[in-house]
């Protein structure tokens, strides 16, 4: 049995659960936020005060064809950017989590260069050197420099997880007779590849919803951010709050798929 605690360790864990569940709203309340504005029925153009509970905002969420072209730009570039980051920082990891060289701690500070360099830093330089270049801002300008930062979180996200790895298997594989294409495919990306769907969502979601650097490197384009971004000049419709919604609710499923395959697996595995 444990001891009784003492009426000052009763009110510290009380305060303790009181401060927790207040972070936790703080952290929340805007999300509830957008989430319960996707119900409003505003009068005026701004989506700002609550009036009434209504239900006509979901029945045409992609009624503003603009904010729904904006939302698909950026579902593009995403999809353009992290494919492009997750291929060339998978390799990356493998490549310094297995061999050793010269210039090794200097491709560590490299990588991660782009997560302490303030964004605009970084679009501001990228802006500099496409406008010296004379390339026109846009689409393409736009995909290049989410690849910048994404290889970064793609890189570090895949070694955390390359780096327990046993490179036995892989001898082992080929010393059956497996070449090492096949190896590689057979033994060493099944092992890896949830560090690498990890690392691919982790960088989706952040081009997804990047700003500064793309407000250097857009051009003319309009994404998602920026049109939010431009929206509170002129009109803030509910429909803005429902394509945020929709995004929220498909990230949570994502996440929520990803833990239920994991410990399926985990399941199989202990039997």
């Amino acid at each position: 049995m444990s001891a009784p605690s003492s009426p000052l360790g009763s009110v510290a864990r009380w305060g303790l659960n009181l401060f927790a569940v207040g972070v936790m709203i703080y952290l929340f309340l805007p999300i509830f936020w957008i989430v319960g504005f996707s119900f409003n029925e505003p009068k005026g153009k701004f989506n700002f005060v609550w009036q009434n509970a209504t239900l006509d905002n979901w029945r045409e969420p992609f009624k503003d064809e603009a904010l729904t072209d904006a939302l698909l730009t950026s579902l593009k570039i995403a999809s353009f950017s992290t494919l492009i980051a997750t291929v060339l920082g998978s390799l990356i990891a493998i490549g310094l989590a297995r061999y050793s060289f010269k210039g090794n701690a200097f491709l560590d500070f490299v990588l991660v260069l782009p997560l302490t360099t303030p964004e605009i830093v970084i679009g501001s330089s990228l802006a500099t050197l496409f406008l010296d270049q004379s390339v026109t801002r846009g689409f393409s300008t736009v995909v290049i420099a989410h690849v910048m930062f994404q290889i970064s979180f793609v890189a570090l996200t895949v070694r955390a997880r390359v780096r327990g790895f046993d490179w036995t298997l892989e001898q082992a594989a080929q010393d059956l007779g497996a070449s090492p294409m096949r190896t590689f495919w057979k033994v060493t990306f099944p092992l890896i590849l949830p560090g690498i769907l990890a690392a691919s969502l982790l960088s989706f979601a952040l081009s997804l919803d990047d700003f500064i650097i793309t407000l250097f490197n857009a051009g003319s384009v309009s994404t998602f951010p920026l049109f939010v971004n431009a929206s509170f000049k002129n009109s803030f419709s509910p429909q803005i709050n429902v394509l945020a919604t929709i995004v929220l609710l498909a990230s949570v499923a994502l996440m929520a798929s990803g833990t239920l395959v994991s410990r399926a697996k985990s399941r199989r595995s202990t039997r």
